[in-house]
């Protein structure tokens, strides 16, 4: 026993440093208070359907950490809905935050089952009818009709364990959790 976890020292799988991982799945055990979190981002518009968010903090694991350099995400609109197309709309943004989620909600959930992973590639679709977002139909929604998601996962495990981690990462997913249900949205102006 003692052998066996000599060799979890520094192991890595997928990337994930294992003793980290059983370090702070231990602590947040430990303490729950541990576990919250809380994300801010500020959007300013440019011009037309041009905006930027900036990313400078979060407050998680009872700190609040403050980036040196923020992150700046852009956003515009396609040119047949009269934008710039100079960056990723945010249906787009959407799609990409839900692969990203999905991605690293497999590949920890992955790491924790032991799956080594080869290969993992996510595609995403999503359709929307602009009737509902232009104003032009109450009977339209304006966010998402459907997304279909497709996970190509290449390991040397058997297919059951990977279509197991596959419904779990489903489950625990916050993004996909943040889609599939609603959530309270507050809205003030200033």
């Amino acid at each position: 026993m003692m052998d066996s976890m000599h060799r979890e020292v520094g192991r890595q799988v997928n990337g994930i440093d294992m003793q980290k991982m059983s370090e702070t799945l231990g602590a947040i055990n430990n303490d729950p208070d541990l576990a919250t979190y809380s994300f801010h981002a500020e959007n300013e518009w440019i011009e037309g359907a041009r905006s930027k968010t900036i990313v400078h903090r979060f407050n998680g694991a009872n700190e609040e950490v403050e980036r040196e350099e923020p992150f700046i995400l852009h956003s515009d609109m396609p040119s047949m809905l009269m934008g710039g197309d100079s960056a990723p709309n945010a249906i787009v943004s959407a799609l990409h935050a839900l692969v990203s989620c999905l991605s690293v909600t497999i590949v920890y959930n992955a790491a924790a089952r032991g799956i080594a992973i080869d290969k993992l590639s996510i595609e995403v679709d999503g359709d929307v009818d602009v009737h509902g977002f232009l104003g032009l139909s109450q009977e339209v929604r304006p966010g998402f009709q459907d997304v279909r998601v497709k996970v190509d996962l290449r390991t040397d495990h058997p297919r059951e364990d990977v279509e197991n981690l596959i419904r779990y990462s489903q489950k625990v997913s916050p993004i996909l959790d943040s889609l599939r249900n609603r959530i309270p949205v507050e809205i003030e102006l200033r």
